[in-house]
């Protein structure tokens, strides 16, 4: 297990708790606009933490902090990651899991064992634009699908993000994205924000209006529907 950061306190990454952020290396896809592009490639960057110096973090936290919020990079690529969410679980602490939802079958055990609380899945695109919005060409989406599956028929807490991107995302695509997460439980859109650390230069953000009516486009598909970070 490879801890490339430490978020030691966060209001905003883990809905309703107090918690801590730990950032796990590597991830399987390649989005142009990545603001964690250090993170992508598994062998990158040094380790910022040892995982007995992340559970000496969290020792000292009980009472304080409710809750690990899980990311990276993608957590899910990680074969040892069910033991490292058991041990935080054992400790007292819930836990909320961002995926990109390529590995159900990861997924899936951590939904059966019960080692995630609540799971935020991006959909980086409609289908039809997601090979070139994770820079991925000719990208099967049969995981993902199977992941949105799973979380729309399970019984663990989960929502659907999209951030959003102007070169990436317009008008014909949310139709295309309610259609399919009809009936999910919540769906957020999320603004591409414009750092140092983006994978492709020269990205930007949609207008608050844009992104208004983008939610309006997935509402009649999906009940909860609202902007994050706006």
């Amino acid at each position: 297990m490879k801890i490339c950061g430490l978020q030691k306190l966060t209001l905003l990454d883990f809905p309703g708790k107090v918690a801590c952020t730990v950032f796990l290396g590597g991830c399987d896809f390649c989005c142009p606009f990545c603001h964690n592009s250090e993170l992508i490639m598994e062998s990158a960057g040094k380790s910022d933490h040892t995982v007995t110096e992340f559970f000496s973090f969290l020792e000292k936290r009980r009472g304080l902090i409710d809750g690990v919020a899980v990311t990276g990079g993608e957590p899910t690529l990680h074969h040892d990651l069910p033991e490292f969410l058991r041990q935080i679980h054992e400790m007292g602490f819930s836990i909320k899991l961002d995926t990109n939802g390529n590995h159900p079958d990861m997924l899936s055990a951590l939904l059966e064992m019960g080692l995630v609380d609540y799971v935020a899945m991006d959909i980086k695109n409609a289908p039809s634009r997601y090979s070139e919005t994770i820079g991925k060409a000719n990208f099967d989406l049969s995981n993902v699908c199977h992941s949105a599956s799973l979380l729309m028929s399970g019984t663990a807490d989960y929502e659907f993000r999209t951030t959003v991107v102007a070169e990436f995302h317009d008008d014909t695509v949310f139709p295309e994205i309610g259609q399919w997460i009809q009936g999910a439980k919540r769906y957020f859109l999320q603004c591409f924000v414009d750092r140092d650390t983006v994978l492709k230069a020269g990205l930007h953000a949609p207008s608050e209006a844009d992104l208004r009516r983008y939610a309006k486009l997935v509402q009649p598909y999906v009940q909860n529907v609202a902007l994050r970070g706006v």
